[in-house]
């Protein structure tokens, strides 16, 4: 007791400028984040994939042979208008579908089988007849991300519309004159010929969120083992009795056991992979038994679940135990901060800043939801992310321990214990 009031300290500007410090810096950090990573998705752009079929089988106008849709897919591919935003596979409709199928295409462009038939009709077409419009066919992908497929269908459709005007400015000018003699149903449609009509290119089913209940189903086993992970450190620690644990007014504290640091960290990785197999189970019994999230491959699912909650947790443990206090704000930017944007799932990787393409390339989040979206919309396809998602997982679970038991062991070796060993002092030493 000696008898200072307890609000002395906050007359202490070492107090005000240590949290003021910090606390500013994690604002300013969650803006950059989470803001500018989104703010501009159409004018961060490059080379979104979009599928590009021509399935027209073409027609004989006057003896030869004419293949428009041939002449239209090249036109786009060779158009400024979208200039490198925009990456047009060319492909046929097999291709195309399995492409969709895989979340490898956010989108995609079609020109039906009979399209220069229909064209060709429109300058044929008897006074008495109805002209029939050719189509061009838009595919969208919400199963890839809803901003993503939203982006490809816009710049799709504007191609398939100024295809189709610059296919009515040949047509005119090659009938001329003729063109006087066709119904005028029929001059109207020849000026733009060809309607655009968007479908969904990989339908989902009805409770999987538009496209986001992959995104949203891996956040949750982030969050679940980056906040396990604390729970867990601040757990093993009273049980070593280093720290104190509050219970409401009471407060409990343990006999201290020693342990090294590469030994707490043992331990807590060993309690994080046990209840790992408790949380991923629950996480997937509350979001598809409870909430009745559209999934299969249930088993699949669950095991990646209860992997993806024990690396992360691991990884969060790591950090806790080498950077101490700070790991705790470390973890929050490296497990949502800078995770969220970057994980392609709202936002593709294609729409975000250079920046943030590269952390996307390692950050977690990313990682496990492509797996989770390929487990989920993708009939669990190695390729449609599910192998990204293992193989980095265990890259990242080498890693962590590879950074954690090295830096601790070099703590240990160097003596830099939690509590330092107490030294017994010398029996010779004469009391002052």
């Amino acid at each position: 007791m000696t008898g200072v009031p307890p609000f002395r300290v906050l007359r202490a500007k070492p107090l005000w400028i240590a949290n003021g410090v910090i606390t500013g810096m994690l604002a300013l950090l969650f803006a950059v984040f989470y803001v500018g990573a989104n703010i501009d998705p159409a004018g961060h752009l490059t080379k979104l994939p979009v599928g590009l079929v021509d399935a027209d089988r073409g027609a004989a106008v006057g003896g030869k042979q004419v293949d428009l849709g041939a002449r239209i897919t090249e036109s786009i591919k060779k158009s400024s208008a979208s200039g490198d935003r925009i990456d047009w596979k060319v492909m046929d409709e097999k291709e195309m579908q399995e492409e969709l199928g895989k979340g490898k295409l956010f989108g995609a462009l079609v020109v039906p089988a009979d399209f220069t038939s229909s064209v060709t009709a429109l300058t044929g077409t008897a006074p008495t007849a109805t002209p029939a419009r050719p189509t061009l066919a838009v595919l969208t992908n919400q199963s890839a991300g809803s901003i993503g497929s939203g982006l490809a269908r816009t710049a799709t459709t504007r191609a398939a519309e100024n295809a189709s005007l610059q296919l009515g400015k040949e047509l005119t000018a090659r009938i001329g004159t003729a063109q006087a003699q066709l119904p005028a149903a029929a001059r109207v449609l020849l000026a733009d010929p060809a309607a655009v009509t968007v479908e969904d290119g990989h339908p989902l089913d009805s409770h999987s969120g538009l496209g986001l209940t992959a995104f949203y189903y891996a956040l949750t086993l982030v969050v679940v083992g980056m906040l396990s992970a604390n729970v867990i450190s601040g757990q093993v620690d009273h049980a070593l009795g280093y720290t104190h644990n509050d219970m409401g007014p009471r407060r409990l504290h343990r006999p201290l056991i020693r342990a090294t640091r590469v030994q707490t960290l043992a331990i807590s990785g060993t309690l994080m992979t046990g209840l790992s197999l408790l949380m991923g189970t629950l996480v997937m019994a509350g979001a598809v038994g409870i909430m009745g999230m559209d999934a299969s491959h249930l088993p699949l699912l669950w095991l990646y679940s209860v992997c993806a909650v024990a690396v992360t947790g691991i990884g969060a443990l790591t950090l806790l135990a080498v950077f101490g206090t700070p790991g705790m704000l470390l973890v929050t930017l490296v497990f949502i901060g800078m995770a969220v944007p970057t994980a392609g799932a709202t936002t593709p990787i294609e729409a975000l800043p250079g920046f943030y393409r590269f952390l996307a390339e390692f950050e977690p989040l990313r990682q496990i939801a492509g797996g989770v979206r390929s487990i989920l919309y993708y009939d669990a396809q190695g390729d449609a992310g599910l192998t990204r998602g293992w193989v980095m997982m265990a890259a990242a679970l080498v890693a962590a321990a590879l950074f954690g038991f090295g830096v601790l062991g070099w703590y240990d070796r160097k003596g830099l214990h939690r509590i330092p060993v107490e030294t017994t002092p010398d029996k010779t030493a004469v009391p002052a």
